[in-house]
C-alpha cells in the first residue's frame, strides 16, 4: 500500500485556530488521521532541521504513519519504546513523540505506565530519564 501524495503541496493550513485546526469547542485535541501529514507544526519544525530532512521525513514517516492496521496512538507509543531504547540524551526526540501521542489522545497516566514497563526491558536509567518529559509537555503533574 502506498499513500497517495499528489496533493501534499496543495494542502492548505487552517485559517483559524492552530496551524493544524487542532481546537474545538470541548477543548479537547482530536486524534489525526495520520500523526505526520495532519500535524503541520511537526513538518514546520522538521523543515527547521534543514528543509530537505523535513521533506524526507514527512514523506517517508507519513507513509508508515499512514498503513491502515495499527492505530496512530499506538503508533505513538512505539515511538516512545524505540526513544527510550535509543536515548542518547534526554529531550531529544521523545520531546516531539510525547507530544504526538498526547495529540492522539494519549494520557499522561498511560505514558507513565508506558515508561515504567519500559524500565525492565530497557532499563532503570534510561527509562527514568524520561519522565522529566512528560512535564514539558503536559505540565507539571498536580
Amino acid at each position: 500500500m502506498t499513500t497517495d501524495y499528489s496533493d501534499f503541496n496543495a494542502r492548505k493550513r487552517p485559517e483559524t485556530g492552530s496551524s493544524n485546526g487542532s481546537s474545538s469547542k470541548s477543548g479537547k485535541v482530536p486524534a489525526y488521521k495520520n500523526a505526520v501529514l495532519d500535524d503541520y507544526d511537526l513538518q514546520a519544525a522538521l523543515s527547521g532541521v534543514n528543509p530537505k530532512f523535513g521533506d524526507f521525513c514527512t514523506r517517508v514517516a507519513g507513509e508508515a504513519w499512514g498503513l491502515p492496521l495499527i492505530d496512530q496512538k499506538t503508533k505513538a507509543f512505539f515511538t516512545i519504546v524505540v526513544d527510550v531504547i535509543n536515548q542518547e540524551r534526554a529531550g531529544g526526540p521523545i520531546l516531539v513523540h510525547v507530544d504526538m501521542a498526547k495529540k492522539q489522545g494519549a494520557t499522561r497516566a498511560e505514558i507513565e505506565e508506558l515508561l515504567l514497563f519500559m524500565c525492565v526491558y530497557a532499563g532503570f536509567n534510561k527509562a527514568a530519564a524520561c519522565f522529566s518529559v512528560l512535564d514539558e509537555v503536559f505540565g507539571p503533574e498536580k
